[in-house]
């Protein structure tokens, strides 16, 4: 086990890369934090705005997560919207939308989950592709595949002449009485989603987060597509390296679940990173395996965060990952029967300087244009007066955000009389 070192008192000191860095946990988060962009002079700890943001601000985020989950359910809003909002504030939503559906420096991937990746790095994605048509990962619909290869054929010449299109806009969508499986409802769905797979077809959004297929060649640049293919080594070490810039210090598993990695191969392209000094192997005190970082890495003193987070935010994404560091169990609870939930149906998590301080139950109202937090629970050991003022701050900017006009605090967790109050107290002052 390696041993600690002498505590690092310097602000911004970079790390000796000759020597196994063991961190404690509070440098752990420390590093995580600054790794995801948290703490900068966009937002002060009390969630103020800070600078205007631009198109620019979201480009920033983009590069420095390199990718950006997405879900559609909107009870506050779609999950790809609040990342920026947590890390720059208020933004034009509109304006991620333009970046990646209108303008293609974006495009969506199969990575962590369904997600959003900048275009540049299309080339790292292709292994998958590969993958599934070998019949490595997607099998059963590789066999659709295999058995409707002529109909198959014969959507991507269409979606060619006239996409982008949805299946029901196949002029022979073949619907399958019952489904066709994985929720689809037609073999036309079946067709779309294989080559989306296979890496003829790229996605588009439009209106209601509605999903049309589109050649890949009208979405990712020419000249992207011309580059050479990396081999799956190559590829997934590359996509390793970026998950060590984003998550700062993390295991293994931590690395390779960024981008959804095969842990066997990421191993081995993690051995060969050592080897390079690509990478440099830490430990972090408490944690049961080894863990990563890049040389010469900056801890910072201090990380100084104020934001709600999306249950599937980097930070928070990885569940393991979550309670290592901020000691701190979060399970989303939305296809929780209500009698069996704990927190709430689609709560969110507050980051508060360095710690999870609470976890915030909200809804979207927009009928009414209110934001509602139906529930509030304060982490032990955390100082309800000083939390709730600044998460009632926090809220006002998310209401802003989302174009409501109130914040109504209901009555369950430990939380909701300290939080009422300090949003009434806030709005008094305006």
């Amino acid at each position: 086990m390696p041993t600690r070192p002498e505590p690092i008192a310097a602000r911004g000191c970079a790390l000796n890369t000759l020597t196994t860095q063991t961190f404690s946990i509070s440098e752990a988060r420390r590093l995580a934090l600054a790794a995801q962009g948290f703490g900068s002079a966009h937002r002060t700890k009390h969630g103020n705005p800070g600078r205007q943001a631009s198109v620019q601000t979201l480009r920033k985020v983009m590069d420095r997560l390199h990718l950006l989950q997405l879900d559609s359910v909107p009870v506050i809003t779609r999950t790809q919207y609040l990342p920026a909002f947590s890390r720059h504030g208020h933004y034009p939503a509109h304006w991620h939308d333009r970046l990646a559906y209108q303008e293609h420096e974006w495009f969506e991937t199969w990575a962590h989950e369904a997600s959003l990746l900048p275009v540049r790095l299309e080339p790292l994605m292709r292994w998958q592709k590969t993958r599934a048509r070998n019949g490595e990962v997607w099998p059963s619909l590789r066999r659709v595949a295999a058995r409707e290869a002529t109909y198959i054929d014969e959507v991507l010449r269409e979606v060619r002449q006239r996409g982008p299109l949805r299946a029901s806009e196949l002029s022979d969508p073949r619907p399958v009485a019952g489904g066709a499986g994985w929720g689809r409802g037609s073999m036309g769905a079946l067709a779309l989603d294989w080559l989306y797979r296979a890496g003829e077809l790229g996605i588009r959004r439009t209106g209601n987060f509605e999903k049309s297929f589109d050649v890949i060649d009208r979405i990712v640049a020419p000249e992207i597509l011309r580059q050479p293919t990396p081999s799956e080594p190559d590829a997934i070490s590359a996509l390793l390296l970026l998950a060590a810039r984003a998550c700062g210090v993390g295991t293994a598993e931590d690395l390779a679940d960024y981008f959804r990695l095969p842990i066997k191969p990421a191993r081995q392209c993690l051995q060969q990173m050592l080897e390079a000094g690509q990478l440099q192997r830490c430990a972090v005190e408490g944690w049961p395996k080894p863990a990563y970082c890049l040389p010469g890495v900056r801890l910072p003193a201090a990380v100084q965060a104020c934001a709600v987070l999306s249950p599937f935010d980097p930070v928070v994404w990885h569940r393991d990952r979550n309670e290592r560091l901020f000691d701190f169990e979060y399970r989303l609870e939305i296809y929780t029967p209500e009698a069996k939930r704990r927190w709430g149906y689609y709560v969110l998590p507050f980051l508060l300087g360095d710690r999870v301080v609470a976890r915030v139950d909200l809804k979207n109202d927009r009928a009414f244009k209110v934001l509602r937090v139906p529930a509030v629970h304060l982490e032990a050991g955390q100082h309800a007066g000083h939390v709730a003022e600044a998460l009632a701050t926090e809220l006002a900017l998310l209401a802003t955000f989302l174009d409501c006009e109130r914040i109504v605090v209901g009555r369950r967790g430990n939380l909701h009389g300290a939080l009422r109050q300090a949003v009434r107290s806030l709005a008094a002052q305006h």
